[in-house]
Formats: structure tokens, sequence, C-alpha cells
């Protein structure tokens, strides 16, 4: 009698896989849940937000490097992230550069680099100095705090890199489908405008264009932003003709009461956590009102899914690989936050007197823990082939094969 299981089937008997186990106990290469991503850069960043430790922040700039690289998938918005860093790289040259030109708060004990040209300013104008003394400490002071917004830009960046934002309006509830159709398409740009420079350049490049430069800033520029906007509105367009964001079948009463619910419920979270972050606010203005806002918020979701039914079809799972790694981004967020085990002063290090900032091991273990990430989460899984493509069609003879989809593709982008 012939066996008539498939040479790769484990024999009668044995053990199956664990979930999300591929054979010889490898993970399964699988997209990992979009909130997932989002809530370990969203944490990160609360935590990078409360340092100006040039130490730890370059550390978080490290993980954040480390987890894009190791999770990163192979779809072309996913290689962005270098754009983000250059984004963040000019957000600290401006920074000091405006700090020099505004010269202000320099104090006698201060070390001198330069002098710039000093303008006088109007009476009116008074408070604000333009040219001057630029001092070390001065310089230093706003380049910490040029990484510290640079790390936010490059967390949102990650994010926008390892989660597909139109993923994720899927998981909204029904309330916020309104609200989670403009956030779509608004987070959706900056994907798009890596598309668009990378689909530019190498039509550039087989064009064989010669300018360089500045000049050739126009030439790239107009043709990114038109690309780039016309993907956006042609995803708003497509939403729209799906039904995202209908009312429905709510009545006007309905409608507004669910609004401001979430107005005031998001008011209230705001409120909350402005007087969480500020030691001077009030004590009203810290926790009660963040947990007044927490439950008008949830009234207003639950009043608003009444309203919309809708199916998904395979619907993203949230498993233990997810919350492993929305974990490890809010363990270190508390860590940095509850300032136990460590001196509160690490964080935010004086400049007077000018001495090498130290390096906190509690801040530092939370950091390593957030690049955790990188091994709790499975391998990226594969982005399907393009139609024509015989690894997916299945054509061993290669008509409509590697050099044709190459063809189709380059003739493509020349035509962009």
């Amino acid at each position: 009698m012939s066996d008539k299981r498939s040479a790769g089937s484990p024999p009668a008997g044995a053990p199956s896989a664990a979930p999300g186990r591929g054979a010889g106990g490898r993970r399964v290469p699988r997209n990992l849940h979009p909130l997932a991503w989002w809530t370990w850069a969203i944490a990160l960043a609360t935590a990078a937000s409360r340092t100006t430790n040039p130490l730890l922040l370059l550390l978080v700039l490290a993980v954040l490097g480390y987890v894009v690289t190791a999770r990163r998938s192979e779809a072309p918005w996913a290689r962005g992230f270098t754009y983000y860093l250059w984004v963040a790289l000019t957000v600290v040259a401006i920074r000091v550069v405006f700090r020099c030109v505004f010269a202000t708060g320099i104090t006698p004990s201060d070390h001198l680099l330069f002098s710039l040209p000093h303008i006088p300013t109007p009476a009116w104008y008074a408070g604000i100095r333009i040219g001057g003394p630029v001092s070390l400490e001065a310089t230093l002071s706003a380049a910490f705090d040029g990484l510290r917004l640079a790390c936010l830009i490059c967390c949102i960046g990650a994010a926008n890199t390892l989660a597909n934002p139109k993923r994720a309006l899927r998981v909204l509830p029904g309330a916020l489908y309104e609200l989670g159709v403009a956030v779509t398409v608004a987070l959706s740009v900056a994907p798009q405008l890596v598309q668009s420079v990378q689909r530019v350049a190498r039509a550039r490049r087989l064009r064989a264009g010669g300018r360089k430069g500045i000049r050739a800033l126009r030439g790239i520029v107009v043709p990114v932003l038109e690309d780039a906007l016309e993907r956006s509105l042609a995803l708003a367009a497509a939403m729209d003709s799906r039904g995202y964001g209908r009312a429905g079948t709510a009545s006007r009463r309905s409608r507004r009461t669910t609004g401001a619910l979430m107005l005031l419920g998001m008011c209230g979270l705001c409120a909350g956590v402005y007087g969480l972050l500020d030691g001077t606010a009030p004590a009203a203005l810290g926790l009660p009102a963040f947990v007044v806002g927490a439950v008008l918020c949830v009234a207003g979701l639950l009043l608003g899914g009444r309203r919309v039914r809708r199916t998904t079809y395979r619907p993203d799972r949230w498993r233990a690989a997810e919350w492993g790694v929305a974990g490890c981004g809010v363990t270190a967020a508390v860590l940095l936050f509850a300032t136990v085990g460590y001196d509160a002063t690490d964080l935010n290090p004086s400049l007077y007197p000018l001495t090498w900032p130290t390096l906190p091991l509690v801040p530092v273990l939370a950091l390593l823990l957030a690049g955790a990430a990188g091994v709790v989460s499975p391998p990226p899984g594969r982005t399907p082939e393009p139609a024509g493509d015989p690894r997916s069609t299945g054509d061993p003879r290669g008509t409509g094969g590697p050099r044709s989809t190459r063809t189709a593709r380059t003739t493509s982008e020349v035509s962009t």
C-alpha cells in the first residue's frame, strides 16, 4: 500500500509545530499587526521626549535603526527610513543655526566660539537679539533639543516604515472612521513621497540627466510632489467609493452626540496628559482630567460604533508577538517616566558647569529592552510578486519572465 502523504508532511503521531513556528522551530514570516508597531514607536517617542541626554538620544536612534533594518519588509515605501534620518539631521541643523543667529541667554561664564555681526532691532522688538557672541553652551543646548525632536521624527518614520498605515484603518472603531480616513490619507503622504523620490531618481538615471545640484531640484521636486499628491487623492477616492466615512443610517442627533463626546474626551485627554507631564500644573488637571477624558472617549466610541456594521476580510490577529513588541516599547516609556533606580537629573544634564553627560543604567536597559522588539517580532512576510513574473505564475520558459517584467517596469517608470 503506497504512502500518499507529501514529502514535507510530518509522520503520523508526530507532535505538530507550535503556532507561528515552521519546520525546525523557525518562525514563519508574517506581517505584524500595524497597531503593535505604532504602539511601540509612540512609546519609544514618549521615552525620548523625557530626556535631553545626548547619549540616551543616540541610543534611541541606534535602537530605531536596528529594529527597522531587522524587521522592515520588501515594499518600496519600507526603504524610506533614510529619508527620515535626513529630515531629522536637517531639524538639528536648523535648530542650531537659529540659536546662533538669535543669540540669547549668554552668560559671562560661557565659552565663546565666535561672534556674529549684531543687527540693531527696534524698541517694539525688544528681548530678541539678532547676531552677537555665540557660546559653546548655547550651541550644545540647541543641538540637544534638536536631537530630541529628531528622535521623535525618526520614531514616526520607523512606524511608517514598519507598518502600513492603510492596514491600521481596518481595526479602527466605527466612530473613528471619518477621522481615520483623514489620518490615513495624511500618513500615506510620507510613504508616497518616498516611493515617488525613488521612481523619479530611477527615471532620471535612465534618461541620463546631466543636471545636478540646485539646477536639478526643479526637475525632481515638482514630479515628486505631483505624484505623491495624485496617489494620496487616489487613495482617498478609493476609500470613499468603498464607503469609508459614510454616516449610514445614523440620525443627526446621534452624530452630534457622538461628536460632542469625542471632542470633549479628546480635550480631557490633552489636558490630562499636560497635567501629568507638567509638575507645576494643578492636581485636578492631571489624572482626574485624563480619566474623565478617557471615559468620554469610550462612550463616544461605543455610541458611534452602533451605527457602523462592517466585516473584515482576513483580519489582523493580535498574538503573542504583538504583545511582546508593544510591551517592549511601553515598558521603556514607563521606566523613563518612573525615575526609579537612578537620578532624574541624569535624563536632563546641566551644561553649567560643562561636563561630559553620565549614562544611567536603568534608562539604558529600558532602551535596550525596546530594541528587543527586533528579536521578539517575527520576520516580515514577502511582498507579492508583480503580475507577469514567472516566479509567481510558474512559467518555466520565461515568457513574461524577469527580462520582460523588468522592461515593462522600466518603461512605466520612465513614462512617469
